[in-house]
């Protein structure tokens, strides 16, 4: 098939690029910018079934040609990785309308608010907070209508918290200061808030690219349906600090302290970030991805992030000089 990716070189199309043109499928990379993946593969250089297309989204949405211009691709399935308002998707659609085989948009498990029953199932009632939340769970529930109004040939795959090589990993905190990784390193204490057992929910950007795969292989189940695409559990903050620790051959020093306590010895930035996980804590099942997409994820959340880890070792972000 004709693939065409929007956002292929960013977190999870550096993985997903790759595995379509293993698959002999054409691809067509659409991105903002000619930037380097975030993983190295022969694809990029043989550039063999690949196109690259340079493409500001942001610049042609405002002057109404996007939409457009993906269609004129001719794609027979169109991937959209960088879709964040209800605007961007409603264009997207009326352009693509009777002119795609398949439609496959990369959602969050943001849609979702505080757990009720855990593992959480893609049929739970949407509860969705904070803008980017709210916003993501707009763009599913206009999807899923057109499919049922229209028969769009949509798919929604709803990743957990992105782990791979190339960036920082929210950590056991609940926020992406990779000094935390440090501290833990070093052996020195680390402060969690309340005490720790708040989740969250990891996911390999390749594990995402995997369930991509599966979902084009597996089309007549998948239109019309949203999956989680998470590892196979989620961790609670202290097991991940006590886990992280065990790597580096030492126990971890933890301190607990109370939220409204915690948060003042943080930036603003930090503890906006961790409010926002803890706040969700979430905890996803990826039984239906399982049974309908034949999706089986290759890392836990503790070896995706080992992974991660162990890349802002070697790019000196963690470090285990105590300053």
């Amino acid at each position: 098939m004709r693939v065409a990716i929007i956002g292929g070189t960013g977190h999870i199309g550096s993985f997903l690029t790759p595995r379509l043109i293993e698959a002999g499928h054409s691809v067509v990379c659409v991105t903002r910018g000619l930037k380097k993946p975030y993983r190295k593969h022969a694809v990029w250089r043989t550039m063999e079934r690949l196109e690259r297309l340079e493409c500001d989204r942001a610049m042609e949405e405002a002057e109404g040609n996007f939409g457009e211009k993906i269609a004129s691709l001719n794609a027979d399935t169109v991937i959209d990785l960088t879709c964040y308002r209800l605007e961007n998707a409603e264009q997207l659609v009326e352009a693509l309308r009777g002119r795609v085989g398949h439609l496959l948009h990369c959602g969050t498990i943001w849609v979702h608010g505080p757990s009720m029953e855990v593992p959480t199932s893609e049929t739970q009632p949407r509860q969705a907070f904070g803008d980017y939340g709210k916003r993501k769970s707009a763009i599913e529930e206009y999807l899923l209508r057109e499919s049922r109004r229209s028969g769009l040939p949509v798919t929604i795959l709803h990743p957990g918290h992105l782990v791979g090589p190339g960036w920082a990993p929210v950590n056991p905190a609940g926020n992406f200061n990779p000094e935390v990784f440090s501290r833990l390193l070093q052996g020195l204490p680390i402060q969690l808030p309340n005490i720790g057992m708040e989740t969250l929910h990891h996911v390999h950007a390749d594990d995402v690219a995997q369930s991509f795969m599966r979902a084009i292989e597996r089309r007549s189940v998948a239109l019309g349906e949203s999956f989680h695409i998470v590892s196979p559990a989620a961790l609670t903050l202290r097991g991940y600090a006590e886990r992280v620790s065990a790597w580096f051959g030492h126990p971890p020093v933890l301190e607990f302290l109370p939220w409204e306590e915690w948060r003042k010895g943080v930036s603003e930035k930090d503890a906006a970030a961790t409010w926002d996980h803890i706040a969700h804590s979430p905890n996803c099942s990826i039984a239906k991805a399982r049974r309908l997409l034949g999706y089986e994820p290759r890392y836990t959340s503790l070896e995706a992030l080992h992974e991660s880890v162990d890349w802002l070792i070697d790019q000196g972000v963690v470090h285990a000089d105590v300053s």
